[in-house]
């Protein structure tokens, strides 16, 4: 005779026990998942929606503002106070010629640091790594000096960039990347006759496009933020980025404003806008790599 291999009620309730529990589960974590977002986002939400207020609410119901208090009015108002444009390009010269100097000076060092064979390059990796703990602002006095005093570059774009010129955590990223590179790639370019420029150029850097784009956001991010050593080494408010413009409307003029936090959270946007787009555009990109197609075939 067959056995009978019908489930019994036990099992069948253990089944379904368990698929209830791990639904539940899934819907809690999701739950949370949404809180936690929520939480994340609304200074966010509530930054832009203070900005579109003509007339202040402080109140909570003004997170969900009449649409016809709404109007561009503050970011006019700020635009008129400190001039958002100029100080946009300033910030923008700014941001770019650290990104620049941080990609070449970091690609450089980095792939010396992983494919070049030399007396003490254990010591400078330490030295590299020793560097990331040291505090900018316990640098800050001698740069000052050093820039302003002895260079004259105070009130210049170059005096803005070069004390973010070289990144030690570019040179980490470069360096970790082209260690993960087949070495047989480098030493078929070396027995062709390709020089160490050459392998780097034609070779490393198209495989390196994950942490070029890494290095290039972190850069960005940092100097388009910064407010404490441009506040130092400028003093024409048509040199400040947008950051120190932003604070000395705080102090000066937003005192004497209609709606001084309006503008002020209308400054803030135009300041996080680029830097929302840029995470937003490139976020799949970091995942991405092209090592698997160099070394097939």
């Amino acid at each position: 005779m067959a056995a009978d291999i019908t489930p019994s009620p036990t099992r069948k309730h253990r089944r379904t026990a368990r698929a209830t529990g791990s639904a539940s589960r899934s819907l809690w974590s999701k739950l949370a998942l949404l809180i936690g977002a929520f939480a994340f986002l609304f200074p966010f939400y509530y930054m832009v929606i203070g900005s579109l207020q003509k007339e202040p609410d402080s109140s909570p119901s003004g997170a969900f503002p009449d649409p016809g208090n709404l109007s561009l009015h503050n970011y006019t108002a700020i635009n008129s106070a400190i001039s958002l444009g100029r100080s946009l390009v300033n910030s923008g010269i700014f941001t770019g010629g650290v990104i620049v100097c941080t990609t070449v000076f970091g690609l450089l060092a980095g792939y010396a640091l992983a494919r070049l064979q030399f007396r003490g390059r254990g010591t400078t990796f330490a030295l590299v790594l020793l560097v990331q703990v040291i505090p900018f602002q316990l640098l800050m006095i001698p740069l000052y000096v050093l820039i302003v005093r002895d260079y004259g570059l105070a009130d210049s774009y170059l005096g803005m960039i070069l004390p973010f010129a070289i990144n030690t955590t570019a040179v980490f990223i470069f360096r970790q990347f082209f260690l993960q590179l087949p070495p047989a790639m480098f030493e078929a370019a070396r027995m062709d006759g390709a020089g160490e420029l050459q392998i780097l150029f034609r070779i490393a850097l198209p495989l390196c496009k994950p942490a070029l784009l890494s290095v290039v956001l972190l850069s960005f991010t940092g100097p388009w933020n910064e407010f404490l050593w441009p506040f130092l080494v400028t003093k024409r408010q048509d040199m400040q980025p947008l950051a120190v413009s932003l604070a000395n409307y705080i102090s000066t003029v937003a005192s004497a404003a209609a709606n001084p936090f309006g503008a002020i959270l209308a400054g803030a946007c135009v300041l996080a806008a680029p830097a929302v787009a840029l995470y937003i555009v490139f976020q799949r990109r970091f995942t991405s790599t092209d090592i698997d197609s160099a070394t097939k075939g």
